[in-house]
């Protein structure tokens, strides 16, 4: 049995109306994968960024000692200097700099004149990119890189420090499933090499993968340690962990009372906004109906996304053929507003980006998408927003102690269901969402699972998009593949295996028609 590496012994955070953490233990041995489980808003990220100095010493109590002695971070600077470098779910690299620059931000290679010498930046850069097996050229502007590419460059970045404990809070939650083994057979090369990970994810068949030992943590408190090479650590037994409770099934039961249709989209083409020439949706046609769930699945790049984004209010590309009915009528979808009006909702995959406010209250993000619902004489009742707001924190189960929360403090998982009260509040016929349970866990995910079932049972079309083949089988009626812009199919769920799907979603595409 290796040492301890780190050693975190009743760690204790709060912020204004939270105790965040409360007596937490964890302790890291030299040379694991060592992973962090837990619901959204249990404390993961807290804890680490307790760790790296984010939350510096005198913050929180407790005590944290690393190769056998005390540790007193004030800044992420002073971990980084022992070699514990965190690379956190929101990347932290500037895309119009090089991949080379990005590496070596703050901690410049300069020659005897203090200047920056170019050569050993960029040869260095690319010792560290063929580490971690990047082939780039290192004076690429790392916006020019996929989400996959950026993650292992913020790796090299990290090993450009001298890492010897490394923290990965959510790495491949916005990775396609060929990026996430990649990046997993990384750690597990630089496990081979000595060096040490921390690693939250909500992924647990990628924690069972990779993992040698895994710490939940529930409500702020550390729950168990499991080894994770002993059979009775199951998946099932993390989850009872993390929700305190048995979920005998991932997927809430659901008896379908599907009525007429609500939703046609007919022969969508949508052309690349950048790109002239370039067809990123191609006469695409799919329907919705009453009480239905319907599923689109398609692999990175498939035009999934573009597709509902483009139906919702052309916030994606230019349209040059095609039209949207809603319950047999033809409606205007040619802006966001009309869209709305025209009874379409759509839950953004980027839900910080797009979906919500993060420097405003929870009250004012809910209230967004359907203010003329609260505005008699075109004034704001501000009594009713409020009233609004306290009825969805108690129907969606909004962790926060009062609806004039800021959204940026919330969990994912809360985060995203102040979305969804904020799109069901406009009352819509059809619910477009898109990666809805992206980065949240189990736990939260039954809940939305639940809530989607809700939408069905009240009459509501919902159209999901989801990279999780295994989430479409469980909560959908029908699913459509999409490859390269094109429906390739479409498949009754009590026919489908993820198999087939994948058979469907990789069709080439053909020259006719």
């Amino acid at each position: 049995m290796s040492t301890p590496i780190l050693q975190m012994r009743a760690i204790e955070k709060g912020f204004p109306g939270v105790k965040a953490l409360q007596g937490v233990d964890l302790e890291v041995r030299t040379g694991e994968i060592h992973a962090i489980c837990g619901e959204n808003g249990a404390g993961k990220s807290t804890l680490m960024k307790v760790l790296s100095g984010v939350h510096p010493h005198g913050s929180y109590d407790g005590e944290i000692r690393y190769d056998g002695a005390e540790m007193r971070f004030g800044s992420i600077s002073d971990s980084e200097r022992v070699g514990i470098v965190i690379i956190h779910q929101e990347l932290a690299l500037i895309p119009y700099l090089s991949v080379a620059e990005n590496i070596f931000l703050g901690n410049e290679r300069r020659a005897a004149n203090r200047l920056i010498d170019w050569d050993r930046t960029n040869a260095e850069a690319a010792r560290l990119l063929a580490q971690v097996g990047l082939d780039e050229n290192p004076a690429t502007p790392v916006g020019q890189l996929g989400v996959g590419k950026q993650q292992l460059v913020e790796i090299a970045k990290a090993l450009s420090k001298n890492v010897r404990l490394l923290i990965l809070d959510e790495p491949t939650a916005a990775l396609n499933d060929t990026d996430s083994a990649h990046l997993l057979d990384l750690l597990r090369r630089l496990r081979d090499d000595g060096m040490t990970s921390i690693i939250i994810s909500h992924k647990l068949n990628e924690i069972a993968a990779i993992a040698d030992r895994t710490t939940i943590i529930r409500d702020g408190k550390t729950i168990e340690t499991l080894d994770m090479h002993d059979p009775a650590s199951t998946q099932e037994r993390i989850i009872r962990g993390m929700v305190g409770r048995d979920l005998s099934h991932r997927y809430p039961p659901r008896i379908p009372a599907i009525g007429d249709e609500v939703l046609r989209i007919e022969d969508w083409t949508v052309m690349h906004p950048t790109q002239p020439g370039r067809i990123v949706v191609d006469h695409a046609s799919l329907d919705v109906r009453a009480g239905e769930v319907v599923g689109i699945a398609g692999l990175m790049g498939a035009g999934r996304t573009e597709l509902a984004m483009s139906v919702f209010g052309r916030a994606y590309g230019r349209r040059t053929a095609g039209r949207v009915l809603v319950r047999g009528a033809e409606v205007d979808t040619s802006t966001t507003s009309a869209a709305i009006r025209a009874g379409i909702a759509y839950v953004t995959e980027d839900r910080k980006k797009y979906g919500l406010n993060l420097i405003d209250d929870i009250r004012h993000n809910i209230s967004l998408a359907s203010l003329r619902l609260i505005s008699p004489g075109g004034w704001i009742d501000a009594n009713r927003e409020l009233q609004v707001a306290e009825r969805y924190r108690a129907e969606m189960n909004i962790k926060s102690p009062t609806v004039l929360q800021l959204v940026g403090n919330l969990s994912g998982g809360n985060q995203q269901k102040v979305v969804l009260s904020k799109w069901m509040q406009t009352d819509p016929d059809v619910l477009i969402l898109d990666e809805p349970t992206r980065g949240i866990d189990v736990g939260a995910k039954y809940e939305i699972y639940t809530l989607i079932n809700r939408l069905a049972a009240e009459g509501k079309g919902v159209l999901v998009i989801s990279s999780e083949l295994p989430e479409l089988l469980g909560i959908c009626d029908r699913i459509y593949t999409l490859a390269f812009g094109r429906i390739t199919g479409q498949i009754a769920t009590a026919d489908a295996t993820q198999e087939k799907l994948m058979h469907l979603m990789t069709a080439e595409r053909t020259t006719e028609r």
